[in-house]
C-alpha cells in the first residue's frame, strides 16, 4: 500500500486483501499469448491546402466537467491557466465520453471508436493489437511524437506503445509521491523523483526544448491527476481546508423513492455510494477539498507548457486541447466516483486554443465526445480520418461553422465483476432528453429532460405524456449498436479484488419499483 491512501482506508484495504490504490488489479487473468507483429498503417489522404498543426493534448483523470474556476460550481476552486485556455479559445461545453472508465475512455480518445468496437471495455484487458492509435497516423505523415504519463490500458504494464517517438510512462495508476516501481523512460527504467504532475511536465518541456528541426510535433501529456486517492502537491496543501462546500442538490434520498431505480439507492451504501464510499467513511466535502487542491498543479502545469510556447513564438499556431478522460460524482444521486450515465459521470471539460484556427471566447454548445479527437486532431494535421471510425472533426464547430453534427450520443458501461453495484448501462443522450437502459436486472430504466431538470432529479420513465419519446429513443438506442456492432456484451475474464462489502449501520437497500407490484385476482397466474 502506497502512502498516499488514509491511515482507515488503509486499514480496510489491507483487511480486504487489497495491495494495490484502488483503480489497480491484478492482472493475473490477462491472456498470455504474445501479440501478433503490428502492421504500419497506410498514409491517410492529405486535405489540400492545410498547414500541419503542432498539436498539444493535456489528458487529465477523472476531472468533471464544472470543476473549473470560471464556472463557480464550487466558489473556492481555482484553475486560472485552464481558464485562460477557455478565455483565448474554445470552450466545449456539452463534452462527453462515450465510456466513463478511465481506461475505455483512453481507447476511445485514441482509436475514435466506441468501446464495443475497440473492446477494451474495462481497466483490466489491453487493446487489440491489431487497432490503430490515431498518433501513428501522425508519426506516418511525418511528425514527431511523444507520450509522457498515464497509459493504462491493458496489463499493468508501462512498456513504449506504438504511434511514439518518445516514451514517458509508469505501471497501472502509478502514484503521486515517489515508488519503487518508477517510470519507465523509452523502455529504461528511471526512478520517480518527485510530485507525479510536476515531474510528467517536466519531462514534457524537456522534449519540447529538445527537439530539432522543423517537423511538426505532437505530445501527449496524460496526467495521473486528479484520479483518486486525490494527493495535493506539498506547496498546495491545506489551501481549501476551510472553503465552503456545496453539497449537491440531489445527495439525500429521494422523497419518493419508486422514481429511482433501487440500484441507484442500494449503491449508495457500497464502495461508490456517500454511506460507505471506498469502504470508509470519508466526508464528501473534505474529499472535494482535496481533489480541488490536487488540481491546482494541473493547472500550473497547463500553465507551464502555454508559456513554454510562448517563448519559443509557437503558441499561437499550436494547437492545444485540454479534456478529461471521464467525470466524477461527489454525491449526486447519493453516488461517488463515475461509470453511471448521469451528467457529473459523462461531462468532462474540453477546452483548445489555436489562435491561427478559430476565435477567442468560443462555446460550442454541441455534444462533443472523447471519439472525435482522432478525427478532429488528425484534420488538424492535414489528414482525411480513415473510415470506420465513430468520431467526426469538430474543428468546424469550433470555428463557428454550421456544419451537421450528431443528434444523438451512444453511451455504455459494462458491469465489471470488481464493482458489481453499477449495472450494464447503455444511454442516448441528446440536447435535451436521455434514455438511460439498465440491462440484467429487475429495475426501472430513466428518462431526464435536461432542459427543466438538468440535475437529473425527476425520473420522466413512466410520466404520462412521454412514452413515444421513450419508445424512439429506445429503438435509436438499438439502431445506433446495430449501426456500430454493438449488439453483443462483453464477458471479459476475471480478474482482480471485489469491492462487494456494505456498512451495516448505512442505508437500508431500495424498496421494490412499486410499478411492478400488482394484485393477483382472479384467473391470474
Amino acid at each position: 500500500m502506497t502512502n498516499e491512501v488514509s491511515g482507515d482506508r488503509r486499514v480496510l484495504l489491507a483487511a480486504m486483501g487489497l495491495g494495490a490504490p484502488m483503480g489497480l488489479f491484478s492482472w493475473a487473468a490477462e491472456a498470455a499469448a504474445p501479440p501478433a507483429p503490428r502492421k504500419r498503417p497506410a498514409p491517410l489522404a492529405k486535405r489540400p491546402g492545410v498547414k500541419p498543426r503542432n498539436i498539444v493534448v493535456i489528458l487529465t483523470d477523472d476531472h468533471r466537467y464544472d470543476a473549473l474556476g470560471f464556472l463557480k460550481a464550487q466558489p473556492f476552486l481555482e484553475t486560472p491557466n485552464l481558464d485562460r485556455l477557455a478565455s483565448e479559445g474554445v470552450h466545449f461545453k456539452n463534452a462527453m465520453v462515450t465510456t466513463a472508465l478511465c481506461s475505455p475512455s483512453r481507447a476511445s480518445i485514441l482509436t475514435g471508436l466506441y468501446a464495443h468496437q475497440h473492446r477494451v471495455v474495462d481497466n483490466n484487458h489491453a487493446i487489440d493489437p491489431g487497432l490503430t492509435f490515431f498518433p501513428e497516423h501522425l508519426q506516418r505523415a511525418g511528425y514527431e511524437t511523444a507520450f509522457i504519463g498515464k497509459w493504462h490500458m491493458g496489463p499493468e504494464g508501462d512498456d513504449p506503445q506504438p504511434g511514439f517517438d518518445h516514451w514517458v510512462s509508469f505501471k497501472g495508476q502509478g502514484t503521486y509521491l515517489p515508488n519503487p516501481s518508477g517510470l519507465n523512460v523509452d523502455g529504461r527504467k528511471v526512478a520517480q523523483q518527485g510530485y507525479i504532475t510536476d515531474e510528467l511536465t517536466d519531462y514534457a518541456l524537456k522534449w519540447l526544448e529538445g527537439r530539432k528541426g522543423d517537423r511538426p510535433f505532437f505530445l501527449f501529456l496524460s496526467h495521473k491527476a486528479v484520479h483518486s486517492d486525490f494527493v495535493p502537491a506539498e506547496r498546495h496543501k491545506g489551501r481549501y481546508a476551510k472553503a465552503p462546500f456545496r453539497y449537491p442538490a440531489t445527495l439525500a434520498p429521494p422523497a419518493d423513492p419508486g422514481t429511482r431505480p433501487r440500484w441507484v439507492q442500494d449503491q449508495r451504501n457500497s464502495w461508490h455510494g456517500v454511506d460507505f464510499p471506498y469502504h470508509s467513511r470519508i466526508d464528501i466535502a473534505d474529499y472535494y477539498r482535496r481533489y480541488a487542491e490536487t488540481l491546482l498543479a494541473v493547472d500550473e502545469s497547463a500553465g507551464r507548457v502555454m508559456d513554454h510556447l510562448e517563448g519559443r513564438g509557437a503558441l499561437d499556431s499550436t494547437l492545444i486541447l485540454y479534456m478529461g478522460d471521464n467525470g466524477f460524482a461527489f454525491g449526486e444521486h447519493g453516488l461517488i466516483d463515475k461509470r453511471t450515465a448521469y451528467e457529473e459521470s459523462i461531462r468532462i471539460p474540453m477546452l483548445a486554443r489555436c489562435p491561427d484556427l478559430f476565435r477567442a471566447g468560443t462555446v460550442v454548445e454541441q455534444v462533443v465526445a472523447n471519439i472525435d479527437v482522432a478525427p478532429t486532431l488528425l484534420a488538424a494535421a492535414g489528414l482525411k480520418a480513415p473510415k470506420g471510425l465513430a468520431g467526426a472533426d469538430a474543428l468546424p464547430l469550433a470555428r463557428g461553422e454550421a456544419v451537421p453534427w450528431r443528434q444523438s450520443l451512444l453511451y455504455e458501461y459494462y458491469w465489471e465483476r470488481n464493482f458489481p453495484m453499477t449495472p450494464t448501462v447503455h444511454a442516448v443522450r441528446e440536447q435535451r432528453y436521455k434514455y438511460i437502459r439498465y440491462h440484467g436486472l429487475w429495475d426501472i430504466d430513466e428518462l431526464y429532460d435536461l432542459e427543466a431538470d438538468p440535475l437529473e432529479a425527476e425520473n420522466l420513465i413512466f410520466s404520462p405524456g412521454h412514452e413515444a419519446i421513450v419508445k424512439q429513443l429506445n429503438g435509436r438506442l438499438f439502431d445506433m449498436l446495430a449501426a456500430t456492432d454493438g449488439g453483443d456484451i462483453p464477458l471479459p475474464r476475471d480478474a482482480g479484488f471485489r469491492a462487494m462489502l456494505r456498512r451495516a449501520d448505512g442505508a437500508p437497500q431500495g424498496p421494490f419499483p412499486p410499478q411492478f407490484t400488482r394484485r393477483a385476482g382472479p384467473g391470474t397466474r
